[in-house]
């Protein structure tokens, strides 16, 4: 593929982007299948072999946009409630509730309970917790890592309150020290805990994804 845009072709790194986009298959994949993006495999891969969605469920999705993962488990569990949440805002998706917000902040975190009845529960009340949150990267390996860890553990917090007993939490981590001590704390809560590279996810990228099943409530 030929960088036709002469500004953008004298940037490295923007041209590199660019070729490997064009050279990757999941990317075709996505527009043939109709996805908004590639990151849709990365969740298909994880269910096809763990399957831990199913219709009927009440489902959160973190970090959602632009919405492939919903749109994933809308149309393939067409009976589930999908509740998804971004700092970005996202092209509806029928049976969606968006809300564009930060998840860090209580605004959004009172969407959340407020959506899922969690104030009025003995119990969680979600079957499926996903986050795919990522930091903006400043390009500082540790700082990078760390801002990961920030957000995986404020996703786990909200799991652990928001799961039903059995439930399942899917989440981005990053390779790198910290992560064996939070997936200690992860271990103790869930049944079985996995620590995986989906296919999908490109073999550049840092980036691994924790199956967390059999909540323990």
């Amino acid at each position: 593929m030929k960088i036709l845009n002469k500004k953008i072709a004298s940037h490295k790194s923007s041209a590199a982007w660019i070729q490997r986009q064009a050279a990757d298959p999941y990317v075709e994949r996505a527009h043939k299948e109709g996805y908004r993006a590639r990151a849709a495999y990365k969740l298909i891969e994880m269910d096809e072999r763990f399957h831990f969605l199913k219709n009927n469920q009440v489902v959160v999705d973190l970090g959602a946009a632009p919405g492939s993962w919903s749109q994933y488990i809308a149309r393939t569990y067409p009976k589930s409630k999908i509740f998804a949440m971004d700092l970005l805002e996202i092209t509806p998706i029928n049976n969606v509730e968006f809300y564009q917000g930060d998840f860090t902040t209580d605004s959004a975190l009172d969407w959340l309970v407020n959506k899922l009845n969690l104030e009025n529960a003995d119990s969680g009340t979600a079957d499926v917790v996903l986050s795919d949150m990522a930091p903006n990267t400043v390009g500082h390996k540790k700082t990078d890592h760390l801002r990961q860890m920030v957000l995986l553990e404020y996703a786990f917090d909200f799991a652990v309150r928001a799961l039903k007993p059995g439930g399942t939490f899917v989440a981005k981590s990053f390779t790198g020290g910290t992560t064996n001590d939070l997936l200690k704390q992860i271990k103790e809560k869930f049944e079985t805990v996995h620590h995986i590279k989906p296919p999908a996810s490109r073999k550049d990228s840092v980036e691994m994804f924790i199956v967390a099943m059999g909540f323990r409530g």
